[in-house]
């Protein structure tokens, strides 16, 4: 049982689906934390607009 238990200790075939597995948990929680703080009927959307508006005013106007 002891040596066993030392394989499992130093297999490592399974630490790569570990740190995929949190890095898409650091994603979901970054994806809910954005839509939390840009949420609402026009959050998002508005601050999407306002870029839109302001980079087609500068190439307008060239300022």
């Amino acid at each position: 049982m002891l040596r066993f238990l030392r394989f499992l200790s130093r297999d490592e075939r399974g630490v790569s689906a570990l740190e995929y597995s949190v890095l898409a948990g650091i994603v979901v929680v970054a994806v809910a934390a954005a839509g939390a703080i840009f949420g609402g009927t026009d959050g998002l959307p508005a601050l999407f607009q306002n870029m839109i508006t302001h980079v087609t005013s500068v190439q307008t106007n060239g300022h």
